[in-house]
């Protein structure tokens, strides 16, 4: 299994719209072959959502970062650059164990 990790820092005073975009957005993700599920983190302390996609393979997770789906999720109304803080850092992961 593979897992996706996207960190995305959000000032405080754009984290209700950035929580509201993320909840009502189409992501069509049930829907793609190989999705397993996907966990969004809001942060206790600092200012980092951690967004993870988990897939039964890496196959499967590039064949949706290069479908049509994809891009109509990563499109449309989004915060503008100054709701974040910093970069998004994004790491990929192998599970390698799980309890």
């Amino acid at each position: 299994m593979i897992v996706v990790e996207n960190r995305i820092p959000v000032k405080k005073e754009y984290r209700e719209k950035f929580e509201k975009l993320f909840k009502e957005r189409e992501s069509h993700l049930n829907e793609t072959p190989g999705f397993v599920r996907n966990e969004v983190l809001r942060p206790i302390k600092g200012d980092e959502y951690v967004v993870m996609t988990h897939w039964e393979s890496m196959e499967h997770f590039q064949n949706w970062m290069n479908s049509d789906a994809f891009r109509k999720a990563h499109s449309g109304d989004n915060l503008p650059k100054e709701a974040f803080a910093g970069e998004n850092v994004i790491a990929i992961h192998e599970v390698f164990l799980s309890s």
